[in-house]
């Protein structure tokens, strides 16, 4: 099975992404763990990426899609794998599908994880971290048991800038300009599911999997 999962933040792709890669015993490929892998293995592609990474800059496609071929030619990718956050754009979706054919193997499916837009400003924006331990709470969903404390270090409970209101709807604004024609990319080659990314976290994983079977059935 080859798959890509798509989503904005907060829509639970990395939650996801661990339990179906585990249970379809396939690697979760993240362009995350790519470009820490290779800085911190100081290959010549991640040295490059590093330069811009120093300077603050966003590394260019063609280093990520580089990263991304090298890990998708390796021994443990070849019966398949998950794509999580890659690609983001139809210009890397394009990338992919070359790298794919060079492979001489072609993706199965695409899951878009579908959340309202402001399901995603509350869940991240009530995310609270402790500045200690990096224990991560949630004024609602997972509150420490004294409202503003961490239960292990007792240090009060930050709000990351990212975590942030305003943050996360500009996220979501670069997200649906960027994403929206990638979706429509693939919808128009027939590998499109797109699943309710509501309810447990079992409930989730259950309707990715249910399209996972559908579409190995329908290859």
């Amino acid at each position: 099975m080859r798959a890509v999962l798509v989503g904005p933040p907060g829509a639970g792709k990395g939650t996801q992404a661990q339990i179906l890669a585990s249970e379809l015993s396939i690697p979760k490929v993240s362009t995350g763990d790519i470009f820490r892998a290779n800085v911190s293995g100081g290959t010549e592609l991640g040295k490059k990426a590093k330069e811009y990474m120093d300077r603050g800059d966003l590394v260019p496609d063609e280093v990520t899609n580089a990263m991304v071929k090298d890990r998708l030619a390796r021994d443990d990718a070849a019966a398949g794998f998950l794509l999580d956050g890659f690609p983001r754009n139809v210009a890397q979706a394009e990338t992919l599908g070359t790298i794919l054919a060079d492979l001489d193997t072609s993706l199965d499916v695409v899951l878009e994880l579908r959340v309202d837009e402001e399901e995603v400003v509350k869940r991240l924006s009530g995310r609270r971290s402790c500045p200690e331990c990096g224990r991560v709470y949630h004024v609602e969903y997972d509150p420490p048991n004294a409202e503003g404390r961490c239960d292990n270090e007792g240090a009060e409970l930050y709000q990351r800038e990212d975590d942030r209101e305003e943050t996360i709807r500009h996220r979501l604004e670069v997200y649906r300009e960027q994403t929206a024609p990638l979706v429509e990319f693939y919808a128009a080659r027939g590998l499109l599911a797109t699943i309710a990314a509501t309810g447990s976290v079992e409930e989730v994983t259950a309707r990715a999997k249910a399209a996972i079977e559908k579409a190995g059935a329908d290859s």
